[in-house]
């Protein structure tokens, strides 16, 4: 008996306890939550864009506040309204009285819940709308007007796409507000259902009719905006109102709008009336109309009359998609040349593109960065990416084409010492940038570096080699000492025997200082390591870097931005500073079509990323962003201040941006045309390059971009552009560029493999302060005859592995396991017409090899050669003599230079003159056809190549006792 009393008394105990514990639970989660708010706040003002957080978490609470009062409000009152006008007296039913006894304890609740949860809901959708709606308090009109309805095109981009999410929104407000009013009334009986017939009060009437003519209303207004939408919106054939839309769906929307609107008053009718016959008709009727008028009469007009006559009725539609389309993507003033290409490889025909051939690329960034990483590493806490970038540097008067890389932190090379201690605190940055001449190679095959080393040395001057922010540094590092303490940080390895280490401290100002116990503790939360709390090393002083990825740090301070996906690094006024490239878009300029830019830009060299913003139909290069690769600081250009949706968010953030009159001559000098902006321009030409509307309908002159043929077997990859500094007809100097090609579209299976035309834009802003080039960004489009079978790279990649000398050699290469890997099949304008130039590289299969350029394939028409260098292919290929000299014109292969006796000067080797280099060219080639023929058995080839050679030697007789 004295056992029970005490059970209450031990809940209640329990009671406070359980109390305690959830509220120290909550208090947690609330600091955890802190913690990572207020970390963020740190970082943004470190960089000096808190600005931008700020804005951004103002619009977002803003917007929360009213999309929860929006939804919670008009909810809450629906459900009081139909509660306190519930007839008191009502006749329910069995049913409905077991329904109210379980409703009614929780009335109170619910009808305070419910609103409250859908404002939730309602809040947080409204919140993630938060760019749409500042673009809309910002908008900025395009100055270009849409053909249709004759609005700018601004009204497009920013405000219908907002008038029309706040229709849907308000929409769910209507429709879940009258759910919850028919709901509510139908519990406390104001509405019945007896057999086949409905009572309902006079009050659930009111309601119900006004809030429903209400969602009619807003219907009509919806379907009202729908007919601008048309012009956006992609048809079997465009982008944009087809002639069925112009003369069926708008007129149609139009219509269905204005019965829309007069059922919604014939609902507010019945509300005054009390009669449902009329707003029932009128509903039926909308439905039938939207079948009849919105359905069935746009099918009878494009069946039975568009159809028919296809391309007459939809050429000034067509024509609409075309134009829009150009101007969009950037390519309407694309310059195109009509480009009758030589086949013929005549001696002397690259004589007037000696610049050109002298820059033609030998090195592969995609192949050599196992050669970089060989050579360069110099410990295993260092690495090298495996796809290198191409730059270019002004040396001793020239420009040099580069493929460059910087030689980056890597914990995982640690191994068992990879503690906290060293990872987070000694090993906390990289050294150097590491650079290739592009158009070179040694004597045995490797890159010759123009920068490199530890310390670095090299052509391109003094500059600041440590690495804290790139794209493969630590999550985090804390750095910064005082000033008497002794550094920790490795700096770089040193003595003869590797066994020193240079140590430092970080300098600059990179990252949130740890100053104060609650900023530890703070990020020891962040990053869940009590060793930031704890450690000794970390002192008033330190810093903490993290967030490092230079494309990642650019994104959290432009969340409004599409970034590049190959952000690269350069030396600039004496730091390392990687260069990001940023793009506006939108998927609503009117009759432009419509492109995934992740499918767009997916090639062998890029994969498809996941993009948030996928699908475009406007893109534009509108900010060129800098990382400085030491202390972090991220600085936004306006590379584009035309763009209409940059300058709206330059008024949204006013302070973030910079002119690119502040951009230094030597910045401009290394920025480039993105490579991500062509690929979608490519993608875009591939049909648009057609400007007239009747042939463009009938797709007999669309293009495709070329599968890479240095891919895989039965890889659908694409082969993607390439940097070169070449000079395009209508150009009269060379310059820096990228280039693509184009064959005929496939028609079934498989695309003739020839090319139809071949895409240039000039990617050389100049090197003046502030100043852009005026040639920067003008896009070439050679267009090769209909008639004119210039072979295609994969043709030329098929002639290449099946010419039986090539694959002898090749075959030869790959003896003593080793492996042949084919580099970039370049094309080059030169000659009058198109070169081909692939270097090939021998890799041994051991651990610790990498790729050594062997060989050089190069073709012209269907004539090709294969040589131990460049210029000695082109030589070959053009008669003996190609006219001018390639960058590795230098080496000699098959000559190794003897050491000078101790204390002798070396001796400088006679070079011959140029025409007996000829001949011996010719000689050399004389002398592997008599082997090749020897091989196959053909003795009256041996014998014409031998007497070949008999000539050439007595010339060369006659040459040496003239002189």
């Amino acid at each position: 008996m004295s056992a029970q009393p005490q059970e209450p008394r031990a809940q209640r105990r329990r009671a406070p306890i359980a109390i305690t514990v959830g509220a120290v639970a909550v208090l947690v989660i609330a600091f955890f939550a802190f913690a990572g708010i207020y970390a963020d706040v740190l970082w943004y003002d470190q960089l000096g864009f808190l600005s931008v957080l700020t804005t951004e978490w103002v619009a977002r609470i803003v917007l929360f506040l009213i999309g929860f009062l929006a939804m919670a409000v008009p909810v809450w009152a629906s459900i009081q309204i139909a509660y306190r006008t519930r007839p008191v007296y009502a006749k329910l039913n069995s049913q409905l009285d077991r329904y109210q006894e379980v409703f009614e304890p929780l009335r109170r609740l619910a009808m305070y819940g419910i609103p409250a949860v859908l404002g939730i809901f309602a809040g947080v959708s409204a919140s993630s709308r938060w760019e749409l709606t500042l673009a809309w308090l910002n908008r900025t009109p395009f100055g270009t007007t849409d053909p249709q309805f004759g609005f700018d095109v601004g009204f497009f981009v920013f405000e219908l796409p907002f008038y029309r999410s706040i229709v849907g929104f308000a929409s769910a407000v209507v429709l879940l507000s009258v759910l919850l009013v028919i709901a509510t009334n139908y519990l406390y009986g104001a509405l019945r259902v007896s057999g086949r017939e409905v009572v309902i009060s006079k009050s659930a009437r009111i309601q119900i009719a006004v809030t429903a003519g209400l969602y009619l209303l807003l219907q009509a207004v919806s379907i009202w905006l729908d007919q601008y939408a048309t012009v956006t919106e992609t048809g079997s054939l465009i982008t944009g109102a087809s002639y069925t839309d112009v003369n069926a769906t708008i007129p149609g929307r139009g219509i269905l709008a204005a019965i829309a609107a007069v059922v919604a008053v014939l609902f507010f009718i019945t509300a005054i009336i009390g009669r449902w016959r009329l707003p029932l008709v009128g509903t039926a009727l909308l439905v039938v109309s939207s079948l009849l008028i919105g359905s069935l009469y746009p099918w009878v007009v494009q069946r039975f009359q568009v159809d028919p006559s296809a391309r007459s009725l939809e050429e000034p539609y067509i024509q609409r998609n075309i134009d829009l389309t150009r101007d969009a993507y950037g390519v309407a003033d694309v310059e195109e040349i009509p480009f009758e290409a030589k086949t013929n490889a005549e001696p002397g025909a690259l004589r007037a593109d000696a610049a050109t051939t002298a820059s033609i690329r030998l090195m592969d960034p995609l192949v050599i960065g196992p050669a970089f990483q060989q050579l360069e590493q110099f410990r295993q806490y260092y690495q090298f990416p495996s796809a290198l970038d191409v730059d270019r540097y002004e040396i001793d008067g020239n420009v040099q084409d580069t493929v460059v890389a910087v030689r980056d932190v890597n914990l995982s090379g640690l191994g068992d010492a990879e503690t906290w201690f060293n990872s987070h605190l000694v090993y906390t940055h990289g050294y150097g940038l590491v650079a290739a001449a592009g158009n070179q190679r040694s004597v045995d095959g490797q890159p010759v570096f123009l920068q490199s080393g530890i310390p670095s040395s090299g052509a391109l001057g003094d500059f600041q080699p440590r690495v804290y922010f790139g794209e493969s540094s630590p999550p985090y590092s804390i750095v910064g000492a005082p000033k008497d303490a002794k550094p920790i940080e490795l700096d770089y390895p040193s003595g003869t025997e590797g066994a020193d280490q240079t140590q430092t401290t970080f300098e600059g100002q990179g990252g949130p200082k740890l100053d104060n116990a609650f900023t530890k503790l703070v990020y020891a939360l962040k990053f869940q390591s009590e060793q930031i709390f704890l450690s000794d090393q970390v002192t008033t002083d330190s810093q903490i870097l993290y967030d490092r990825d230079p494309v990642e740090r650019v994104q959290k301070v432009a969340p409004y931005l599409t970034l590049d996906s190959d952000s690269y690094p350069s030396v600039v006024d004496g730091k390392i500073v990687w260069i990001v490239d940023g793009y506006t878009l939108s998927d609503q300029y009117p009759y432009s079509n419509k492109v995934s830019m992740s499918d767009a830009i997916a090639d062998s060299e890029t994969q498809a990323p996941t993009l948030a913003f996928d699908e475009v139909n406007y893109i534009r290069n509108s900010v060129k962003a800098t990382v400085d690769a030491y202390d972090g600081t991220v600085t936004l250009y306006a590379w584009d201040d035309e763009d209409p949706i940059l300058q709206t968010w330059q008024k949204i953030f006013p302070t973030t941006i910079e002119p690119m009159s502040k951009m230094s001559g030597d910045l401009i000098s290394h920025v480039r045309y993105p490579s991500d902006l062509f690929k979608v321009q490519r993608e875009v030409l591939g049909r648009y390059h057609v400007t007239e509307a009747v042939p463009f309908y009938s797709r007999e002159d669309a293009w495709t971009t070329p599968k890479d043929p240095t891919a895989e077997a039965g890889s659908t990859l694409l082969q993607p552009p390439y940097y070169l500094t070449m000079q395009m007809p209508g150009q009269d100097d060379p310059s820096y560029s990228l280039y693509s090609t184009f064959i005929p579209e496939a028609r079934g299976e498989q695309s003739r493999n020839v090319l139809r035309g071949y895409l240039a834009v000039d990617s050389d802003a100049g090197s003046s302060n502030g100043e852009r080039a005026d040639g920067y960004g003008k896009l070439r489009l050679l267009t090769l005859p209909e008639d004119d079978n210039v072979p295609g790279p994969g043709q030329v990649q098929a002639k290449f592995n099946s010419d039986p000398t090539v694959s002898q050699s090749l075959n030869l290469l790959k003896q003593g396991q080793s492996n042949v890997i084919n580099g970039n099949l370049l094309t080059v304008p030169v000659g009058g017409g198109l070169l081909y130039v692939q270097p090939v590289y021998v890799e041994s299969t051991g651990n610790t090899s990498y790729p050594l350029l062997q060989k050089v394939l190069v073709a012209f028409g269907d004539q090709i050669a294969f040589q131990d260098t460049l210029d000695l292919a082109l030589d070959v290929l053009f008669g003996g003599d190609s006219g001018a000299d390639a960058g590795d014109n230098e080496v000699d292969p098959g000559a190794e230079p003897a050491p000078p006796a101790e204390g002798e000067e070396p001796a400088t080797p006679e070079t011959p003159s140029g025409e007996v280099q000829a001949l011996l060219n010719q000689a050399s080639q004389a002398l592997k056809n008599k082997q090749a023929a020897l091989t196959e058995g053909d003795w009256a080839a041996y014998g014409a190549a031998d007497a070949q050679l008999a000539e050439i030697i007595a010339k060369l007789l006659q040459l040496t006792s003239d002189q």
